[in-house]
């Protein structure tokens, strides 16, 4: 079997095992896991086997044209390249992942058949943008993915935050669709082609016209999609949704889908500066923005969510000072210990009953209960914290690296003239996000696993130390072997990419001495000053009675652990959802850790600009659709009844009457004419 065919039947299996799931959901249910698992375990290995083909060497193309347009042809293209080889494999493993833990996760959730056979489709998609070597099948992957969040960020639609959640994320990922569209058919009208190579080709020929305009309006889209700045606040509310779907969207698909349209197509960003700066500025608000963000949050799945808005901002930097294969290096990378921080995360709120870092904080012994939990989700927190030897350390060198040499003026392999200031912008930036990262990595670390509980007698009985230390809490099998197989990248891709050049351009992603040691030196300071303030709120907290956080202690749980779960609310009410004096956020923040705690209350700016004179358009509309629009339809039946009613009084039978008004009539048309010819006469 070809290369090209096996690259074919790669999106083709998950899209087979969604349509057999949906089918046979209800008919068959027991076929509903194998549907969920075979394929996707089939389609991992030969995402594997066509990379091996591939072999990072020359890219492989095959095309068949789909149908005659009569002008910008539309043809059905594969483009196997280094990159997109590597990044089928990525997100087969993870949705490999998400599915096995899925069927332990949801095992008894009624939705569960639809929600497998979703991520299959979610699957399909994201390989499909992967392989496609024509951007109008590749918008076709990019807008499933969009309806696939949208049913799978409100699988729990019985609660109100999954409906709103999915809901927005629908509506902010499609308000950048709308650009992009445009930017791929101004692409295309210039570039004569929608086939990627056709384009590049037609980039390296100078016969783009508007490269500048072109590459904002794309730019939209990928904000959108991979939740940059000022598009970005869908993605921490994505959180309602179950935590695998978490992990699919944010490791290996929806956000990291954008990251790889601006990979493929980078030489037509390069092609402008503007482009370029507004792409690195973006990156730069992305970055410190959503990590001193993540250092407020309560919430451990909004921790990460931020965290990866963040990750996100060094892979668009990366592209802002014209380095791919940084981006996608970062981008590899950071899909593995990201999934394993979900799916981590998901253990962790099986087990503490909550979402609250607060109430975890209160537990003591939990990384005794959780172990697989505890040493999977510190080996991927310290690849977050980019220390070394672990795999981040190594993308994100290879981020600043690049926008090292951006900086000191060196050229560009993606072509085009790179700014300076970008790699300026980028590498302040991208070393004060090494710092903010580490700390909130500590912080979710400490908070998490290394809860006291002291003034146990105050806490609540589910929340005293007694709960936590009993015997290691017995998780399925198939939640807890996908951390190990995740956490094997997270640890061993960083040190075996660097030896792989082919791959990423040909060019070896290898740290200089300068930024390995700034970069790894201010995450020391972030880990080493978050820690140390921990010890001081922590000795703080215990000399405080925890009788004033939580007023009621000996009250019932607000709601049941099933449901803290599923809502992603506090299972503990008032004791879990009370301020912890032992986080050292709050300190480390000062003043702004309530606005950070609220993302910066962009949500309410939005809602002022754009939500709230929506609905008063349409409360506008609705009013002038009421009281004026349907005035007229009332006033045209009213006059016709009246017209009727007045002809119907006519109708006498009375033919004295008829004689009457017809000489009456005659009467009064002559003298009308008397008067006309007189009027005439005198002029």
């Amino acid at each position: 079997m070809t290369t090209t065919t096996l690259a074919v039947l790669v999106p083709l299996l998950p899209f087979l095992a969604a349509a057999g799931g949906l089918l046979l959901g209800r008919t068959a249910p027991g076929f509903v896991r194998p549907l969920a698992v075979v394929p996707t375990l089939a389609t991992l290995g030969l995402t594997v086997l066509v990379a091996v083909r591939q072999g990072g060497g020359a890219a492989i193309d095959a095309a068949t044209r789909l149908t005659p347009t009569g002008s910008v042809p539309i043809d059905l293209a594969l483009h196997l390249d280094g990159f997109a080889v590597l990044t089928a494999v990525l997100v087969a493993l993870v949705a490999c992942c998400v599915q096995i833990y899925s069927t332990a996760y949801l095992r008894d959730d009624p939705r569960y058949p639809s929600y497998a056979a979703l991520v299959s489709l979610f699957t399909s998609a994201m390989l499909l943008v992967v392989y496609s070597g024509d951007l109008m099948v590749l918008l076709v992957g990019w807008e499933v993915m969009g309806i696939c969040s949208y049913f799978l960020v409100g699988h729990y639609w019985e609660t109100p935050e999954a409906r709103a959640a999915s809901l927005k994320a629908f509506l902010v990922t499609k308000l950048g669709d709308v650009p992009f569209l445009i930017g791929l058919f101004a692409l295309a009208a210039d570039a004569g082609t929608f086939r990627i190579t056709g384009v590049l080709d037609a980039v390296a020929q100078g016969r783009l016209d508007h490269p500048t305009v072109v590459a904002l309006l794309l730019l939209a889209g990928v904000a959108g999609k991979s939740a940059q700045f000022p598009l970005h606040t869908w993605l921490p509310d994505a959180m309602a949704g179950p935590t695998p779907v978490s992990a699919l969207i944010h490791a290996a698909t929806m956000v990291a889908a954008g990251v790889y349209v601006v990979a493929r197509l980078l030489p037509v960003f390069a092609a402008s500066a503007a482009a370029l700066t507004v792409l690195a500025v973006l990156a730069a608000i992305t970055m410190v923005g959503s990590g001193i963000a993540a250092l407020a949050q309560d919430d451990i799945k909004r921790v990460l969510a931020y965290s990866t808005i963040g990750q996100l901002g060094y892979m668009t930097g990366a592209l802002a000072v014209g380095d791919r294969g940084a981006a996608l290096f970062h981008l590899l990378a950071h899909g593995a210990f990201k999934a394993l921080l979900f799916l981590g995360a998901g253990v962790v709120i099986h087990a503490a009953g909550t979402n609250s870092l607060a109430a975890m904080s209160r537990m003591r012994g939990l990384n005794r209960r959780i172990p697989d939990a505890y040493w999977t989700m510190t080996i991927a927190l310290l690849a977050l914290a980019a220390l070394p030897p672990f795999a981040g350390f190594f993308s994100k060198e290879a981020v600043l690296v690049a926008a090292e040499h951006t900086a000191l003026g060196e050229p560009s392999a993606a072509g085009g003239q790179i700014p300076v200031g970008a790699g300026w912008i980028v590498l302040v930036s991208g070393l004060l996000t090494a710092l903010l990262t580490a700390a909130y990595a500590t912080r979710l670390w400490l908070l998490a696993f290394r809860g006291d509980g002291a003034e146990a007698a105050d806490l609540h009985p589910a929340l005293r130390p007694g709960r936590a230390e009993e015997a290691p809490a017995r998780q399925p099998l198939a939640m807890t072997a996908v951390l190990w197989v995740l956490a094997v990248p997270s640890l061993a891709f960083g040190l075996a990419a660097p030896f792989l050049p082919d791959w990423f351009d040909g060019h070896r992603l290898t740290p200089t001495l300068t930024t390995a040691v700034l970069s790894t030196g201010v995450a020391l300071v972030g880990a080493l000053v978050t820690y140390a303030t921990w010890r001081h709120t922590t000795a703080l907290a215990a000399r405080t009675p925890l009788g004033a956080v939580a007023a009621h202690p000996e009250a019932e749980p607000a709601v049941s652990e099933a449901e803290a779960i599923a809502s992603h609310t506090p299972a503990y009410g008032d004791i879990a959802a009370a301020p912890d004096p032992a986080d050292p956020g709050r300190l480390l923040l000062g003043p702004l850790h309530r606005p950070a705690a609220a993302g910066f209350h962009l949500d309410a700016v939005y809602s002022a600009l754009f939500v709230r004179p929506v609905r008063a358009a349409a409360s506008l509309v609705a009013f002038l659709d009421r009281e004026v629009v349907e005035s007229y339809v009332r006033g045209a039946g009213a006059g016709s009844r009246l017209l009727g009613w007045t002809v119907r009084r006519a109708q006498t039978g009375n033919v004295q009457t008829y004689l009457s008004v017809l000489l009456a009539g005659s009467t009064v048309l002559a003298v009308a004419a008397v008067v006309l010819a007189h009027v005439n006469a005198g002029s």
